[in-house]
C-alpha cells in the first residue's frame, strides 16, 4: 500500500493532521515513538486560550487566530474543553493595572462575538474570591477562557482519524527514510523489534520537541529549528472553595496559573527554562518548586511549601527560532507555529516548527493546504463543524447528559458519572451499553475504574500499559497508590 502522508509523532500537531487528512480521503499512516501524547501535549497548563500575554510582545496574530479557535473548539468537543473564569488579582495604585486593563479590552476586543462572558472588575474585599489572598490585593479583573483536557484531546483525535480509516502505530520509531523511485521509503522498529517499510508520497516531521532530530536525516537548506523551553507545574490538594482560576503577575515580568484541577485538586504553573537535549528527561527540579512556591506565597498567605507537593510534572515546548533570534528571554519567543516545506530529491517534507494546544485545527488545515497541490482531489475543510467523538451535543447541555448517565446507571456514584461525561462524552453510553448492574462493570481497580472502562481504553484508545490508563486516558494516577497500580498491572499481563 502507498500512502499520501506518513506523519511522525503522536503529538496534538500530528494526531490533529491525521483526522483531518484520513477525513478529506488522504490515506494516512501514523508513527509514534512512546504512547500518544506521551511528551510535550500531555504536560501542558490544560487550556485553550487566546494568549493573554502574547499582547505584551503585540503577537497580534497568533492571539486572533487563538481566540477564534477558543470558541470553535468549545463546540466540537463540550466534554473535554468547558469555560473558565480567570482572576487577576490587583494592588491599588498600580501603573501594571492600567496596561493590564488596555489588554483585557483588547482581548475582549479581538475576541468579537464570543458565547464567553466578558471582561469585568470586581472588589475583593467582603467577597468569597479573596480567601487566602494578601490583603494588598483589594480588586481584581476577571476574564474569560477554556479549560481541556490535553492528553485526551490528542487520543480522541487519533481515535477519529483511525475511524476515518487512518493507520494509527504507536511505540514505533521510525529509524530512516530515504528515496525509493518516486516515494518515500520509510522504515520504522516497533517495541517488539520488528522492522517494517512504508511508502508513502510525502512525510509530515510532527515530532515536536524532537523535530530536528528528525530533520537531520535529510539534507536541508532552511535555518530553522527550536528552542528547547521547559515548563514544569505542581499538583497539590484544591487550594480553594471556588471554581475561579488565578492569573498571577510576577516581578520578573512572568506570569503563573493556578487551575482548578480533577475535582480535588489544584494546578500551578509554568517555568520557563532553556531544555538542553531530548536526552535529557524533563523533570520538575527543586529550584522550579521553589520559584513556584514563591511565587504563591507572594500572593497567598496559606505558606505553601514542598510538603504540599502531590505530584509534579514537566514537559519540553519546541518553540520556533531561527539564526537571527538572539532573545534570552523564554516568554518572547513566539508560540505561533512555522511550516516548511522542503523537497528532498524531489520529494516534499514538511515540518512543524512551534504550535499550542488551541491552534492545532487551524495548524492542520493550513498543512493540507500547503500540500494541496500535491492532493488536488482531496476534500475540502470540514473540522470546524465535526464534534471529536463523544462530543456530539451542546455545551450547555452537558450538566443533562451527566443526570441522564447517573439516571441510567444509578449504581454509580456522582463522581465516576461526571468523570465518565469529562472523558467520554456520549460515548459512555456506547461503553456502559451491555451493563445492568454493578457486577457488570468488572474488576474495581479503585476510584471507580473497572474492568468495562479499561478494556473500552486498550480495544479503542490505543492504550496498552497502566501508565497509558492511568495519565494519558485518565488522570487517576493522582489518586492511586501502589497497590492499585499493581493490581491493574497484574490484570493487563492477561489483556496485552
Amino acid at each position: 500500500m502507498v500512502y499520501d502522508i506518513f506523519i511522525i509523532g503522536g503529538g496534538i500537531n500530528g494526531c490533529g493532521i491525521a483526522r483531518d487528512a484520513s477525513g478529506r480521503g488522504l490515506k494516512v499512516c501514523l508513527a509514534e515513538m512512546n504512547d500518544l501524547a506521551s511528551g510535550t501535549s500531555s504536560a501542558s497548563t490544560k487550556l485553550i486560550h487566546g494568549g493573554l500575554r502574547y499582547l505584551k510582545y503585540f503577537d497580534f496574530k497568533l492571539v486572533k487566530e487563538a481566540l477564534k479557535e477558543r470558541d470553535v473548539l468549545l463546540k466540537i468537543m463540550p466534554h473535554i474543553c468547558w469555560p473558565m473564569r480567570f482572576l487577576i488579582p490587583l494592588q491599588s495604585f498600580k501603573i501594571n493595572n492600567i496596561f493590564i486593563r488596555c489588554g483585557l479590552l483588547i482581548y475582549d476586543y479581538i475576541a468579537g462575538y464570543s458565547t464567553l462572558p466578558k471582561t469585568k472588575t470586581t472588589d475583593l474585599k467582603n467577597s468569597s474570591l479573596n480567601a487566602f489572598l494578601r490583603s494588598k490585593f483589594k480588586k481584581a479583573y476577571i476574564y474569560s477562557d477554556c479549560w481541556v483536557e490535553d492528553s485526551r484531546l490528542v487520543v480522541l483525535n487519533a481515535v477519529d482519524a483511525k475511524i476515518r480509516g487512518a493507520n494509527i502505530l504507536t511505540r514505533t520509531r521510525v529509524i530512516n527514510f530515504e528515496k525509493k523511485g518516486k516515494l518515500w521509503n520509510v522504515i520504522t522498529k516497533n517495541n517488539k523489534g520488528e522492522i517494517h517499510e512504508f511508502l508513502c508520497k510525502c512525510i509530515v516531521n510532527a515530532a515536536g520537541p524532537w523535530v530536528d532530530s528528525v530533520n537531520n536525516h535529510i539534507r536541508s537548506k532552511d535555518t530553522f529549528s527550536t528552542k528547547l523551553v521547559k515548563g514544569s507545574h505542581l499538583v497539590v490538594n484544591k487550594l480553594f472553595n471556588h471554581n475561579y482560576s488565578f492569573f498571577l503577575t510576577g516581578n520578573d515580568g512572568r506570569i503563573i496559573f493556578v487551575i482548578p484541577f480533577q475535582e480535588e485538586y489544584s494546578l500551578i504553573g509554568t517555568t520557563e527554562v532553556v531544555h538542553e537535549s531530548m536526552q535529557q528527561k524533563p523533570v520538575c527540579s527543586d529550584e522550579e518548586k521553589n520559584y513556584l512556591i514563591d511565587f504563591m506565597n507572594n500572593y497567598f498567605d496559606f505558606n505553601l511549601n514542598k510538603d504540599h507537593i502531590i505530584s509534579s510534572f514537566s514537559g519540553v515546548r519546541p518553540l520556533y527560532s531561527n539564526d537571527k533570534q538572539k532573545s534570552k528571554n523564554m516568554s518572547s519567543i513566539t508560540r505561533d507555529y512555522v511550516l516548511n516545506l522542503d523537497y528532498v530529491d524531489n520529494l516534499p517534507f514538511l515540518t512543524i516548527y512551534g504550535g499550542k494546544l488551541t491552534t492545532f485545527r487551524k495548524l492542520s488545515e493550513n498543512v493540507l493546504l500547503r500540500l494541496k497541490d500535491f492532493f488536488p482531489k482531496m476534500g475540502g475543510e470540514w473540522t470546524m463543524k465535526q464534534p471529536l467523538p463523544g462530543g456530539n451535543f451542546l455545551i450547555h447541555d452537558k450538566k443533562k447528559l451527566v443526570y441522564k448517565l447517573q439516571k441510567k446507571y444509578p449504581f454509580l456514584d456522582q463522581i465516576c458519572v461526571k468523570r465518565f461525561i469529562n472523558y467520554y462524552g456520549t460515548l459512555s453510553f456506547r461503553i456502559l451499553k451491555n451493563v445492568k448492574s454493578k457486577t457488570d462493570l468488572g474488576k474495581n481497580f479503585g476510584h471507580s475504574l473497572t474492568e468495562i472502562e479499561v478494556d473500552w481504553l486498550l480495544k479503542n484508545e490505543f492504550a496498552k500499559s497502566s501508565d497509558d490508563i492511568l495519565w494519558r486516558r485518565t488522570k487517576l494516577g493522582l489518586k492511586f497508590n501502589d497497590n492499585e497500580k499493581n493490581k491493574l498491572e497484574n490484570w493487563l499481563k492477561f489483556r496485552i
